[in-house]
């Protein structure tokens, strides 16, 4: 089993810049696929960014070229570094594991963190 934490999010200005981490319990961290996922009010949950075990990354088309996803092993955390944020990245987000390959629908996850919210002010 493994228990996440999501951590970084904030109210910033559009143009700004944001690091979210996601600290993973569990002795298995580096055998996870891990993504990142979002849902804004209103909407549904949308995929953000993915990497693999053996760091194979993907990202959604809205946000390619702008955030940048990674991982430490030893640390047994996943990162999201978003630049050029824009006031529609507003949502809560959240970190999810797979013990599968990485996809990009929620379901392909087996555990997820409770979420973080980020708000980008125009």
């Amino acid at each position: 089993q493994v228990q996440l934490v999501e951590s970084g999010g904030g109210l910033v200005q559009a143009g700004g810049s944001l690091r979210l981490s996601c600290a993973a319990s569990g002795r298995t961290f580096s055998y996870y696929g891990m993504g990142w996922f979002r849902q804004a009010p209103g909407k549904e949950r949308e995929f953000v960014a993915a990497i693999s075990w053996d760091y194979i990354t993907s990202y959604a088309d809205s946000v390619k070229d702008r955030f940048a996803i990674s991982r430490d092993n030893a640390k047994n955390t996943m990162y999201l570094q978003m630049n050029s944020l824009k006031p529609e990245d507003t949502a809560v987000y959240a970190c999810a594991a797979t013990q599968g390959r990485t996809r990009k629908t929620a379901g392909g996850y087996d555990y997820w963190g409770q979420g973080t919210q980020v708000t980008v002010s125009s």
